[in-house]
């Protein structure tokens, strides 16, 4: 340890690099080596923030660089990067449940020091006696135990079961008096602090015990102790990644939810350009009818102010009969225009369907040929070889014939 506290301090006189020769090529930093502390480039080293102290950690055994906390503070987020926060935030979680068990076993400890003991605490000579009494039960509950487990190996399953019945008992008298023992301790340390006539309470962020009306002084000593600024300090950071960590899970699953509400209305994007046309269409002939009926009523109400002759009245009627027939006459060719529209997306659905079909196909057939040339390729192939072998064994056969008739030559 005092040899990484040395090295550090050099580090931090002489630089990082104090022992490369000079015509040595230097090693750039990369904040993803081992060397380098991870607590550090994340937040801070928890091992500086308890030394001296009942909590001190020692010294790290990384190296603490600003310069390569700079590199990953800059750096894009990475699955690297994220395991490196976790870490730093699962440790920090550690830490804060050791002090939270500490702040608990305190308040238990000053909960049984003001209540009332249940009785006189013991004497030394009851004590004393108690201590042996445990020790010879201990003994007989080792004695029976071995008695149950050569009882068991002979076959008498009935005698070890009484056997461990009365260990059992035994037992529970030992538990008796380890308690009685225990309450008499605790008794005598609320006695003694009943004599000091102290109020004590326990500090919720470091766990250390403080007296209730202490002087001003001593509470702002142990406010800006290292101790209590640590835990703070640790208990801060982790609850403000952790708020900033959950703030982009929410965010990222946002955006999530966003994107495919976009790919499923980009999916249904034809059928539901079609259906708001029609919507657009049933829209526009409602209005139309709505102003038709407004204009019948118009009328209405100026024949009646006005009280034109029956032949006037006729008039009317028959103009209003031709413009309905006009208006029926429209909206059939509207309704006929639709019906077209709707043949012709019929009809490019079903060409395209059927030049992709027929694509299929010819890569299909593309295929196949391809696969018929590599197979006709091998049987080439299969008979070249074939006839190689064919020759050989010709040759061999021809060999010996054509040596016994050179010999007759030679002889002749």
């Amino acid at each position: 340890m005092a040899v990484l506290a040395a090295a550090q301090l050099l580090d931090e006189l002489m630089g990082r690099h104090r022992n490369t020769n000079p015509n040595e090529k230097i090693k750039k930093p990369n904040w993803e080596d081992s060397e380098y502390c991870k607590y550090y480039m994340v937040k801070f080293c928890p091992h500086d923030l308890f030394v001296n102290t009942r909590a001190d950690l020692g010294a790290c055994p990384k190296v603490h660089d600003d310069e390569v906390k700079e590199l990953f503070e800059k750096a894009d987020s990475s699955y690297k990067k994220a395991q490196y926060v976790e870490e730093f935030l699962r440790f920090c979680r550690h830490m804060i449940n050791d002090v939270e068990r500490k702040i608990q076993k305190g308040k238990q400890r000053l909960e049984l020091m003001n209540s009332k003991p249940e009785g006189p605490p013991m004497t030394q000579a009851q004590t004393e006696k108690n201590q042996e009494q445990v020790q010879m039960l201990s003994e007989k509950i080792s004695a029976l135990v071995q008695e149950a487990e050569e009882a068991g190996t002979r076959g008498d399953v009935e005698q070890a079961q009484g056997l461990m019945k009365l260990c059992d008992r035994l037992k529970e008298e030992k538990e008796q008096l380890l308690k009685q023992q225990e309450n008499s301790h605790w008794s005598m340390t609320a006695e003694l602090a009943a004599a000091q006539e102290k109020q004590m309470e326990v500090c919720p962020v470091c766990g250390a015990f403080l007296i209730v009306g202490d002087a001003q002084q001593r509470i702002d000593d142990h406010l800006s102790g290292k101790q209590h600024v640590g835990y703070f300090k640790l208990r801060q950071a982790y609850e403000e990644m952790n708020e900033a960590r959950e703030k982009e899970q929410q965010e990222k699953e946002r955006k999530r939810r966003d994107d495919r509400d976009k790919d499923r209305s980009s999916r249904s994007g034809g059928l539901g350009s079609d259906r708001r046309d029609r919507e657009r269409m049933e829209r526009d002939r409602e209005r139309d009818r709505d102003r038709d009926r407004s204009e019948r009523g118009d009328r209405g109400d100026r024949g009646d102010r006005e009280r034109p002759d029956r032949g006037d009245r006729d008039k009317d009627k028959e103009k209003e009969k031709e413009r309905e027939k006009e208006k029926d006459k429209e909206r059939e060719r509207d309704r006929d225009r639709d019906r077209e529209r709707e043949r012709d997306r019929d009809r490019d659905r079903h060409r395209s369907s059927r030049e992709k079909t027929n694509r299929h196909e010819d890569r299909d057939r593309e295929r196949e040929r391809e696969r018929e040339r590599e197979r006709d390729r091998d049987r080439d192939k299969e008979r070249e070889r074939d006839r190689d072998r064919d020759r050989k064994h010709r040759k061999e056969r021809r060999s010996p014939h054509e040596r016994s008739r050179r010999r007759s030559r030679d002889r002749h």
